[in-house]
C-alpha cells in the first residue's frame, strides 16, 4: 500500500499515539454539551488547521456534533488550503491512504476518480508534502467516526463555483460528510480579528457566499463553494466556536482568527 506518511505530527499535534489520542478525546468531551439533544448530525463542517494549541478547541467543537453520526459516515470529502500548491484548482493524491500517529486512512479511489473527471482537479503529489491542512483533521475523525475512507483536495485558486461542481458530484447520502479546513483572518490585531471574523461568520450562517471577503478564510475558494452549495441545497448553518489565536496565547498583537461552523440539510431521513 503506498501510504503518505504523516508530514506534521510532533509539530501540529502530538506524535506520540497515547498523548494525540488522550488530547484529542479531551478535547471533545469539553465540547460535546454542543451536540447534545440533536439526533441528527451535520452535513458539512468548516473547522480550523492551525497547530492543536492554538485552534484544535475550536475545531472540537464541530466535531463533537458528529457523535450521532458516528457508525453511519464512511466516506469525509476533506478540503483544505494548499498551502504549497496547486498553483489553480483543485489537487488531489494518488495514494492509497493517508496516515497519522493514529493509523492510516485510506483513500476512496472512486470518490477521486469522480473529482478527477472535472478538469478543475488534478493529480498533484508535490502539494501534499509539508502540507497540514487535512492532516491535522485526520485525528480527530479518527476518533470520532468508527470506519471511513477520504477524498482529499488542496485548494488552490479555484473558484466557489468550480468547488461547488465537484462537491456536489461528491455529495453522496448520509454516509458521506464534507469538511473544509480553513483558518479565518490573519495577523491582525485581536479586536479587529474579532470584529471582522464575527462580519464574516453572519455571512457563512446566512449562507451568503458573497458577502465573505476574500481574507476572511485562507480556503477561501473552498469555503464559498460549500457556502454557496448550502445555500442552494436549501441547508442551514450554525456557528459553533469563534475565537482567534490571542484568546489561547495570549498575544493580541498580530493573531489568527478560528471559526467552526455547521451545515445541516434540510430533511433528514437517516
Amino acid at each position: 500500500m503506498n501510504v503518505l506518511s504523516p508530514q506534521v505530527a510532533g509539530l501540529f499535534y502530538p506524535s506520540e499515539p497515547a498523548r494525540l489520542t488522550e488530547e484529542v478525546k479531551t478535547l471533545l468531551s469539553r465540547a460535546a454539551g454542543h451536540g447534545t439533544g440533536r439526533a441528527e448530525w451535520p452535513k458539512a463542517l468548516i473547522v480550523p488547521h492551525a497547530g492543536y494549541r492554538y485552534s484544535a478547541p475550536v475545531a472540537a467543537e464541530g466535531y463533537a456534533l458528529l457523535a450521532p453520526g458516528r457508525e453511519r459516515i464512511r466516506r469525509v470529502v476533506l478540503l483544505g488550503t494548499g498551502h504549497r500548491g496547486p498553483r489553480h484548482g483543485l489537487a488531489t493524491t494518488m495514494r492509497d491512504a493517508l496516515a497519522t500517529p493514529l493509523g492510516a486512512v485510506p483513500i476512496d479511489s472512486e470518490g477521486r476518480q469522480t473529482a478527477l473527471g472535472f478538469l478543475q482537479v488534478s493529480v498533484e503529489e508535490i502539494a501534499f508534502r509539508g502540507e497540514h491542512s487535512l492532516e491535522v483533521q485526520l485525528p480527530f475523525l479518527q476518533i470520532v467516526l468508527s470506519h471511513f475512507s477520504v477524498v482529499p483536495l488542496l485548494v488552490g485558486r479555484a473558484s466557489a463555483g468550480e468547488v461547488a461542481e465537484v462537491l456536489d458530484a461528491l455529495w453522496g447520502g448520509p454516509e458521506t460528510l464534507v469538511v473544509v479546513s480553513s483558518d479565518m483572518t490573519h495577523y491582525f490585531d485581536c479586536d479587529t480579528a474579532r470584529g471582522r471574523d464575527q462580519q464574516t461568520a453572519r455571512a457563512v450562517v446566512a449562507l451568503r457566499a458573497d458577502d465573505i471577503p476574500p481574507d476572511g478564510f485562507c480556503c477561501h475558494g473552498g469555503v464559498c463553494g460549500l457556502v454557496a452549495l448550502a445555500a442552494r441545497r436549501g441547508m442551514s448553518a450554525i456557528a459553533a466556536a469563534l475565537r482567534n489565536s490571542g484568546d489561547t496565547s495570549g498575544e493580541r498583537e498580530s493573531v489568527v482568527g478560528y471559526g467552526a461552523f455547521a451545515f445541516y440539510e434540510p430533511t433528514v431521513a437517516r
